[in-house]
């Protein structure tokens, strides 16, 4: 295996979908992989594994196999190795190097989440930008959403999140959290600057070993374990801290409930508009017969496009992205229902 930092991270802005997500999610996923080399002659996998891995060739051609028949060769510069190779579980064929080649995996569910948690965030900002109620607070908002801090929440809570957080005020001089106390919140600046200290046994006096200003996040760590505090928050000025207690997070977490339909159910909806909510190329590489294509990420700017009268069914490829859009559509007054397994299943 080759080391990822060497890597050039512009090939990844041609494979679909990762080419979706954001830099932070995209720099995470990465440190969870490695290039791999598969030697001529190697099998990258076989018909009847069950690997849960999108693959993508990175260079190379390899060999198609149904049995002991040879389909086809594929080469790692041809337009279809932009998308996964072959992505069916289980695997409906066996794939072996014609040549030595470099490829690339990544865990289903692990980018899928981030996906449609990505994808989810952006509506939830969109929604933020466009309303003028929420000016004051655009800022520290839209710089939450494009953390990592709440990856575990579900896409479709995502802006619940917004609405747990109380403002606190604090004058400068005010200490907000003390080193070795056991932590119950967590707090995002929206005014001001906060001085961080820390005492290198709990003893000795406490130094300044940061400085953190408005739109940053601390004491996260107080929402998913008992840890006690690692360091002391001082104001260094008037400010307006926003404080989510661990008791409220844990509320997020919990799945909210999404009316799912079969996608033979679904056919029996001779009515229904299909609304797929993947990106533009995963839309273009394959797609349910009629379906309008109006991505996650967009889909507060498209969804006045939607008659409130008729019922829509939403898809992606496993339902996460499909559950969230159905949920955030719901809110908006719109008949709709998430299908169950995605495309993937529907195609299967």
């Amino acid at each position: 295996m080759n080391n990822i930092e060497h890597f050039d991270k512009r090939h990844l802005n041609t494979l679909v979908p990762v080419n979706a997500l954001t830099l932070d999610h995209l720099d995470t996923l990465l440190r969870e992989c490695s290039i791999e080399v598969i030697c001529k002659g190697q099998a990258l996998f076989a018909e009847g594994d069950y690997d849960n891995n999108h693959v993508y060739l990175l260079s190379g051609s390899v060999s198609i196999w149904a049995g002991k028949e040879k389909l086809r060769s594929l080469a790692a510069d041809e337009p279809e190795c932009r998308f996964p190779l072959l992505h069916y579980q289980p695997r409906r064929e066996t794939v072996l190097a014609e040549q030595d080649c470099h490829l690339i995996r990544f865990n289903n569910d692990r980018l899928d989440g981030m996906i449609a948690w990505d994808q989810a965030c952006h509506y939830i900002t969109l929604s933020v930008s466009s309303d003028r109620g929420l000016d004051e607070d655009a800022q520290w908002m839209t710089t939450l959403l494009k953390s990592n801090l709440f990856y575990k929440v579900p896409p479709m809570n995502i802006g619940q999140i917004l609405n747990k957080f109380e403002p606190c005020y604090f004058s400068a001089g005010d200490t907000v959290i003390r080193q070795g106390e056991v932590g119950d919140c967590c707090y995002v600046i929206k005014e001001g600057v906060v001085k961080v200290l820390q005492s290198a046994d709990g003893r000795q006096a406490p130094v300044q070993v940061n400085e953190l200003g408005e739109g940053l996040c601390f004491g996260e760590d107080a929402l998913v374990n008992d840890a006690v505090r690692n360091a002391s928050i001082i104001m260094a000025s008037n400010g307006v801290l926003m404080r989510l207690d661990k008791k409220d997070f844990h509320i997020l977490l919990k799945m909210p409930q999404v009316q799912r339909v079969s996608f033979s159910q679904a056919k029996l909806e001779e009515q229904a508009v299909w609304v797929d909510v993947r990106t533009q190329d995963e839309y273009e590489n394959g797609h349910i017969e009629g379906a309008l294509n109006m991505p996650l990420n967009i889909l507060k700017l498209k969804s006045r496009m939607l008659d409130k009268e008729t019922l829509h069914i939403v898809y992606c490829n496993s339902g996460r992205r499909s559950d969230a859009a159905a949920h955030f559509l719901m809110d908006e007054g719109i008949e709709v229902l998430s299908l169950s397994g995605g495309f993937e299943h529907a195609a299967s």
